[in-house]
């Protein structure tokens, strides 16, 4: 079960501070850090933080993985607020642009805790917008913001391989490395202004469901067509035209259909369908703000409840 659920709607009031702290400090020789959303990338993203050396304090609405990272030596929180009085950067990854509002405002969210000087990392794959909007928020608070999103899956978060794409401020960026040090192994990207990381992230995005798109119709023809799956990778790679995503792809096609129709394979494909139409939602919306016309994904992203083989409701 995903660890993240759901986090009411925000207020943008802005209360007192919790902390009395003096600003942070550039030269700090311990910088401490904080996480907020324990779910599938988030809990291993965070769990690099402190075996890394860093004071880590997390927080998520399920206790479970938040009891795990205690037992690797990070500190629990009762409230974002808490996260945020205690960290000089904090790290968020939760699923939605309202999720991320609901952390950051209101008289628990880590604007009532931070420090001046703090930093917010926001993992998520969000509109570029409600960064900005989230980056003006905490600049009155003399925090800084920067969008830095995530590529590579749960298992490229486990084995510190994942790509950051990132955007914001130089500054930010640089009193940033020994986070990102801790997490991956991989050079960040650094895409440019703020907004651009998620800008960039939706690109990605875009392509990685478009593979799957290809891969599952050459899969379905190959079939009709009375060839395996084995032949199909094997010539789509001997030749490149498969690419790792797409392979990885189809071995989802081959899992036994006993799992596939369980009840737990099926509620975590429903909420990675409903991930991925956000995701492809925000490209199209990007694109439109641009004026660019991306026909193919708007047609993948009514695809995605096949692509990810739900069976019932409307999507299937």
């Amino acid at each position: 079960m995903l660890a993240f659920r759901r986090f009411n709607e925000p207020q943008r009031n802005r209360p007192a501070r919790l902390s009395t702290r003096p600003p942070i400090q550039e030269n700090s020789m311990t910088i401490r850090t904080g996480f907020i959303g324990l779910g599938v990338m988030g809990k291993p993203v965070a769990a690099h933080l402190a075996p890394a050396g860093f004071p880590t304090t997390v927080y998520d609405i399920v206790d479970e993985p938040v009891d795990e990272l205690v037992a690797g030596g990070a500190k629990a929180a009762s409230s974002p607020r808490e996260v945020g009085a205690n960290s000089d950067i904090v790290g968020i990854c939760v699923p939605e642009d309202k999720h991320v509002k609901a952390l950051v405002y209101g008289e628990d969210g880590l604007l009532a805790g931070m420090s001046e000087g703090g930093i917010i990392l926001i993992h998520s794959t969000i509109l570029p917008e409600t960064v900005e909007e989230v980056e003006a928020a905490a600049r009155d608070e003399g925090i800084e913001v920067m969008d830095v999103c995530v590529t590579g899956g749960a298992e490229g978060a486990i084995k510190r391989t994942l790509t950051l794409l990132i955007g914001g401020a130089e500054s930010a960026y640089k009193k940033s490395q020994p986070y990102f040090d801790a997490i991956t192994d991989t050079e960040p990207i650094f895409a440019g202004p703020l907004g651009c990381g998620a800008k960039l992230k939706l690109c990605i995005n875009l392509i990685t469901y478009i593979q799957w798109a290809a891969a599952y119709e050459s899969a379905a023809l190959a079939k009709s067509a009375g060839l395996s799956l084995d032949i199909l990778k094997q010539a789509g790679q001997s030749n490149g035209q498969i690419t790792p995503m797409m392979l990885a792809y189809l071995g989802s096609q081959e899992l036994p259909k006993e799992v596939i129709d369980s009840e737990a394979f099926q509620n975590v494909m429903l909420y990675n369908t409903r991930l991925a139409e956000k995701d492809l939602a925000w490209a199209l919306k990007l694109a439109h703000q641009g004026e660019v016309q991306l026909p193919v994904g708007g047609l993948v992203s009514q695809l995605m409840g096949r692509l990810y083989q739900l069976k019932d409701g409307p999507r299937a």
